[in-house]
């Protein structure tokens, strides 16, 4: 999971030795796109590199089901690429924010993958663009992101307690596979519907948000009194829900 700005930096890294402990959902999902990008028949020639790579989840899966090139690990949090196996070496390790364009040698890669970062990114249809225009004829893009209708229980709690809900905005989902499509030839655009279960509900959601490094918001953030109000009318049911999208396409 990349951390697209100085004040997601700081969270991410802050937490950065507990996130695989906590990532549950996301080395999920990271097992399902390696699962998918190791059947691809990826260009000979060209750069393979995870955008957002954190502390390599995607790498590891895919090192783990045959993946025998180098991915390079790209993220803009220096302690999450500190706790990626796969960064050990400065080589193997890009150091770069992603709301920035890719540099020139990410240019005609062969293999672009990215997992939880894209929704940190300031403009995610554009740079879900620019990352396809990176990409080299017959390269591939593979991707997941949580997008806009996750998190709804959030949103019902906010309105019932009639104060903001802090949750970050996401991609709309429909916009992301239009900016995909416009370049890519895609393979799969599927949305994955995912449900956990907290306790106490709203509270263990939370906290786990922020034991994961993810608490940073594009909200003003609430007051002790409007923290107590949501938490008050938080649904009972104890799981929380997610919409994955996850994409698959061809240059």
């Amino acid at each position: 999971m990349n951390a697209a700005t100085p004040a997601s930096c700081a969270c991410f890294g802050r937490q950065a030795h507990r996130y695989n402990t906590e990532a549950g959902l996301q080395r999920a999902i990271a097992w399902r796109l390696a699962h998918l990008a190791a059947a691809l028949p990826l260009p000979a020639a060209g750069p393979c590199a995870d955008l957002g790579a954190g502390t390599g989840l995607v790498g590891l899966a895919l090192q783990q089901q045959g993946l025998e090139r180098t991915l390079l690990q790209v993220d803009g949090s220096p302690t999450l690429l500190a706790h990626n196996p796969l960064a050990q070496r400065r080589s193997d390790q890009l150091l770069w924010n992603l709301n920035d364009d890719l540099p020139a040698a990410l240019h005609n890669s062969s293999l672009i993958s990215s997992s939880f970062c894209l929704q940190w990114l300031q403009d995610p249809a554009e740079r879900l663009e620019h990352w396809a225009r990176a990409l080299r004829p017959g390269g591939w893009l593979v991707l997941a992101t949580p997008v806009a209708g996750s998190f709804p229980q959030w949103h019902q709690a906010a309105r019932r307690a009639g104060v903001p809900c802090t949750a970050r905005s996401l991609p709309d989902a429909e916009a992301l596979i239009a900016a995909a499509a416009s370049l890519l030839k895609l393979q799969r655009h599927q949305m994955l519907m995912f449900s956990q279960r907290y306790s106490p509900a709203g509270l263990g959601f939370l906290r786990q948000v922020r034991r994961l490094g993810a608490g940073h918001s594009d909200q003003p953030p609430l007051s002790p009194s409007q923290w107590r109000q949501l938490l008050h009318h938080w649904p009972v049911d104890e799981r929380v829900s997610w919409r994955i999208l996850v994409l698959i396409g061809q240059r």
